[in-house]
């Protein structure tokens, strides 16, 4: 029924995935304004790539879930986003020591933090450095200083060991 661009079908799917989406967006970016924009244009982008879905690959939502994150991660390297940063004027009370806020990463809530807790920890910081972080294997090699092939085969096998958990 998605296929056949059902709205019915994909307002469904809107209001049961919008939410989780939006939180791994808002994970990579941390405006709430362009984190909306980003929401927006995934599901646009869902909407226009369905037909390429493959239900043997593996399920809807981390098809969705990927182009979420691939999504979000292009926004932030993107030129115009970049300059945007830059462009932004400063608060009046920005040298103010007590306005100084630590901002955790919110996939707490959905319980990921536990199970990517329970992988291995050269798994593990793998893992966050890509999927939380918005990192590339390559960046990845680099912070890391491993190699290109390890870094894509530890996190190839920490995904197979986070699929038989949940």
């Amino acid at each position: 029924m998605l296929q056949q661009r059902s709205d019915t079908a994909f307002s469904y799917l809107y209001d049961n995935y919008s939410g989780a989406l939006n939180g791994i967006i808002n994970q990579i970016v941390p405006e709430s304004e362009t984190a909306h924009d980003v929401l927006q244009e995934v599901f646009v982008s869902i909407w226009r790539k369905i037909e390429s879905y493959d239900p043997a690959k593996g399920r809807l939502f981390t098809w969705m879930l990927n182009i979420a994150r691939n999504a979000s991660i292009d926004k932030i390297r993107s030129r115009s986003y970049r300059n945007n940063l830059k462009n932004q004027t400063l608060a009046d009370n920005v040298n103010d020591p007590l306005n100084l806020q630590v901002i955790k990463p919110v996939y707490d809530n959905i319980g990921l933090r536990k199970i990517v807790s329970q992988l291995k920890e050269e798994q593990r910081i793998l893992i966050e450095l890509s999927y939380f972080q918005g990192y590339t294997h390559e960046e990845i090699a680099k912070v890391m200083s491993i190699p290109l092939g390890t870094v894509k085969t530890r996190i190839r096998s920490a995904l197979i060991q986070l699929r038989t958990m949940l």
